[in-house]
């Protein structure tokens, strides 16, 4: 692993929400508990920067957060959801089977999701995590 740095070897944690001050309120409240040993993003908003999402820019931020070790995707609302997983058949293979999206709430999926993969747990591992949280 010599030469890597730590934020390539874990799991990276994307937040998608309908409002962009949603998603980077949560993804700020992750920063903050684990620092930057987790590749991190998010996407919030349409194209036009109302509410809704987009494709293309939830794509740009699984890039941005990026890890081979996987990619766990956070989405509030069902079309958040949807938009998501056309970003990741975008992304196309090998990389679109690295990225999972969590069946989790938002806020705490992310924060707890964020919090294992700093420890370096596996993508699988990060993915459960989270979604016990789901009733």
């Amino acid at each position: 692993m010599s030469g890597m740095s730590p934020k390539s070897a874990n799991v990276g944690i994307v937040i998608v929400s309908h409002s962009p001050l949603v998603a980077e309120g949560a993804a700020d409240m992750v920063r903050q508990m684990v620092g930057d040993c987790v590749p991190l993003a998010w996407s919030g908003g349409n194209a036009e920067g109302g509410l809704g999402t987009h494709a293309a820019g939830i794509m740009a931020a699984i890039e941005r957060a990026w890890s081979d070790a996987g990619v766990a995707v956070f989405v509030d609302l069902g079309g958040a959801e949807t938009n998501s997983e056309m970003a990741i058949e975008m992304l196309g293979e090998p990389r679109s089977a690295r990225v999972i999206i969590c069946d989790a709430p938002l806020v705490e999926g992310a924060v707890m999701a964020a919090a294992e993969a700093s420890g370096g747990a596996a993508l699988a591992r990060v993915v459960a995590t989270a979604e016990e949280l789901s009733p």
